[in-house]
């Protein structure tokens, strides 16, 4: 038995390290042919079709093990109706939600707040269609907290509008105004640098679009996303906290 264990040990260690030298030849080759603007921060079995997940910054191609070829796009499970491949990239762009600066962000409160559970944090452009959708969502949330942070990046008119919003009174009536009813606050008077740091954040965190919304477990999710399935997702970060 301890020669059959031994043995077994043996065989383990001679697999991975043949699957470090295999991952290690896949980074060589990739870099290679993507040249000097790609840098592979991971190599890794992508547990489908026998192809290796390779990581790119935010971004995610596959492989086979000789680089034969390379494949551009998303693996989905029809039957389960899972995006494998988003669901990898959310997990390698998660975040430490508590060290988010909640300072900068609109908060409110619906109900008894989630517990500490049921929170969510968005970065949202005040004259992006997707973040009125998403409010319009919201509204029908209850028992949770909810922090916006302004993140004006589609024109002029929405650092404008931002601003006025920053500087109204109650802020959060003045968002829930404006994106529920189109109601625009006067404009705004106040330092608003804060803005500035709310941008150099979400550039920080590589949001390429809004709207973009945190879980409380630090999941992000990259775009709009319908009342059932948020309330789903933030009882799974619940349970993930």
């Amino acid at each position: 038995m301890k020669k059959i264990i031994i043995t077994l040990c043996v065989a383990l260690l001679a697999a991975g390290a043949l699957a470090q030298n295999v991952e290690a030849d896949i980074k060589k080759k990739i870099e290679a042919v993507l040249g000097d603007d790609a840098k592979v921060d991971s190599v890794r079995k992508a547990g489908a079709l026998g192809l290796y997940e390779v990581v790119i910054g935010s971004d995610i191609i596959y492989t086979d093990s000789k680089v034969n070829h390379i494949i551009l796009g998303h693996i989905i499970e029809p039957k389960a109706n899972r995006d494998l491949t988003e669901e990898r990239l959310n997990k390698l762009s998660a975040i430490k939600f508590s060290e988010l600066p909640f300072d900068l962000a609109i908060k409110q409160v619906r109900g008894n707040g989630g517990g500490g559970k049921r929170v969510i944090a968005t970065f949202e452009d005040p004259n992006c269609s997707y973040c009125r959708k998403l409010a319009k969502e919201l509204q029908d949330i209850t028992d949770v907290t909810i922090y916006t942070f302004l993140y004006p990046v589609l024109s002029e008119d929405s650092v404008a509008k931002s601003k006025a919003i920053w500087c109204a009174p109650d802020r959060a009536k003045a968002w829930n105004n404006y994106m529920l009813s189109g109601i625009a606050p006067p404009e705004g008077k106040c330092d608003a640098t804060d803005l500035g740091k709310v941008t150099a954040t979400a550039m920080k965190l590589r949001i390429r679009g809004t709207p973009a919304i945190f879980l409380s477990d630090g999941t992000r999710v990259p775009g709009f996303m319908q009342k059932d399935r948020l309330e789903e997702a933030m009882a799974q970060a619940a349970v993930n906290q």
